[in-house]
C-alpha cells in the first residue's frame, strides 16, 4: 500500500496505536498532521516519522477535551498542506465505572473526547475529503458492540462511534467519501495508566486478559495499524461502514 503524497491526519499520535498508525503512513509516503497532549512524546513520534518517511509531518499539540482547541486542528492542517486525503479519529480515552460508581463527569468527559471530538473533526474534515474522495477510519473498541464489564461510559461512547460510523457512511457513500472503523479488543498501550495502574498492575491485567482470547495472546499496536492503513487504502475501495472487529475471538467466548 502506498500512500504518497496523500495528507492524512492522525489524532491521539504520540502513543499507543495512533504512534503506530503515524509511523506505517510515514513508511510509505504520506505527508502526516499529528496530534497529541503530550509534546515531549508527540515530538519523539514527528522525528520516527521524519527519519522513516519521505513526507512533511506538521505536530499539533491538543488536549480532546478541551473542544475549542479541537476546532482549529483541520484549519490548521489545511493552511499548512492545502488539502486533506484521509482523517484517522484514534483520540480517545477509557476509566473504569459502572451504573452506581460512574458520574456525570465520567460521562461528559468520554463523550467529549470519544465522540463530541470526532464529530467535530469530521464534519471540518468533510468538504476536504469530499474534494478528494478520501476517507476516514474511526478507532473503536470490541466495548461498541460487546458488554465489557466496568466500562459503561466507555463501551457507551464506543457504541456511538459504531453508530456514528454506519450513519456517515451511508450518508457520504454518494460523495465518494468511504467511513470505516476498527473495533479492538484488549492491546498493549499505555491506557492503564488513565485507569490508573501501576506497571505491575497494568501486566498482571494483560496476562490475565490474554486468557479470554482464543487466539491465546494479546493483539499489538502494529496489527490493529495494518487494518487501519487497508482500511484506508485504495485496496479497500469497496469498502464503507464497515466495524471491523479485531479481537482474538474474544468475542466468540462467554466469560
Amino acid at each position: 500500500m502506498s500512500f504518497t503524497d496523500k495528507v492524512v491526519l492522525v489524532t491521539g499520535a504520540s502513543s499507543g496505536i495512533g504512534r503506530a498508525v503515524a509511523e506505517a503512513f510515514a513508511k510509505r509516503g504520506a505527508h502526516l498532521a499529528i496530534t497529541g497532549r503530550d509534546e515531549t512524546n508527540l515530538s519523539k513520534v514527528k522525528d520516527n516519522c521524519e527519519e522513516s518517511g519521505d513526507g512533511e509531518v506538521l505536530p499539533i499539540l491538543v488536549d480532546f477535551f478541551d473542544i475549542a482547541a479541537v476546532e482549529h486542528v483541520v484549519p490548521k492542517v489545511v493552511e499548512k498542506f492545502k488539502r486533506l486525503d484521509i482523517l484517522i479519529n484514534n483520540a480517545g480515552t477509557a476509566k473504569i465505572g459502572n451504573l452506581m460508581t460512574s458520574t456525570v463527569d465520567d460521562f461528559d468527559f468520554h463523550f467529549t473526547v470519544n465522540v463530541k471530538a470526532m464529530f467535530i473533526l469530521s464534519k471540518s474534515a468533510m468538504p476536504y475529503l469530499e474534494a478528494s474522495h478520501g476517507n476516514i477510519v474511526n478507532v473503536s473498541s470490541i466495548a461498541g458492540p460487546h458488554v465489557i464489564d466496568n466500562v459503561l461510559m466507555y463501551g457507551m461512547s464506543k457504541a456511538a462511534v459504531d453508530y456514528f460510523t454506519k450513519s456517515t457512511a451511508k450518508e457520504c457513500a454518494p460523495k465518494n467519501v468511504r467511513v470505516n472503523s476498527v473495533n479492538p479488543s484488549v492491546v498493549r498501550t499505555n491506557i492503564g495508566r488513565l485507569f490508573g495502574a501501576t506497571p505491575e498492575q497494568e501486566e498482571a491485567f494483560y496476562e490475565q486478559i490474554s486468557q479470554n482470547h482464543p487466539i491465546g495472546r494479546l493483539g499489538t499496536v502494529e496489527e490493529i495499524a495494518s487494518a487501519i492503513l487497508f482500511l484506508a487504502s485504495e485496496e479497500s475501495a469497496w469498502t464503507t461502514g464497515n466495524c471491523f472487529l479485531m479481537d482474538g475471538g474474544r468475542s466468540l467466548v462467554t466469560n
